[in-house]
């Protein structure tokens, strides 16, 4: 855990937020400024500042990730409509709090990337 970190202290409970989903290795939570009608985000509760930082070690946290945003389409009946899940890296890759995390993002047509 990094003290200084804004989802270490969500994901520690010291800050409130609305949990959708929380075990022993990781804490989602819906977007305080959401860009879906769903917008959660998925974090480990290990911090890990951005994707660069992920280790070898690191692998299966990383993937469990991906799970849960499953797990949570599922919970929000978005998987035969379609969903997406983003992970930015840095500040031009779009990152703003340097804790790596998952967006799932769904319940409309999301705009193509190109």
């Amino acid at each position: 855990m990094n003290a200084d970190c804004l989802f270490c202290k969500i994901a520690n409970h010291d800050i409130p937020s609305d949990i959708v989903y929380e075990d022993e290795r990781v804490v989602a939570f819906n977007d305080i400024n959401p860009q879906a009608p769903v917008h959660s985000l998925i974090i480990p509760r290990k911090h890990i500042s951005t994707i660069n930082d992920i280790e070898t070690a690191d692998e299966s946290l990383v993937g469990y990730l991906v799970s849960v945003a499953k797990k949570l389409a599922e919970k929000n009946d978005l998987s035969e409509p379609g969903y997406r899940i983003v992970m930015n890296c840095n500040q031009q890759g779009g990152q703003t709090v340097f804790h790596i995390h998952l967006h799932l993002l769904g319940g409309r047509q999301l705009a193509h990337l190109g």
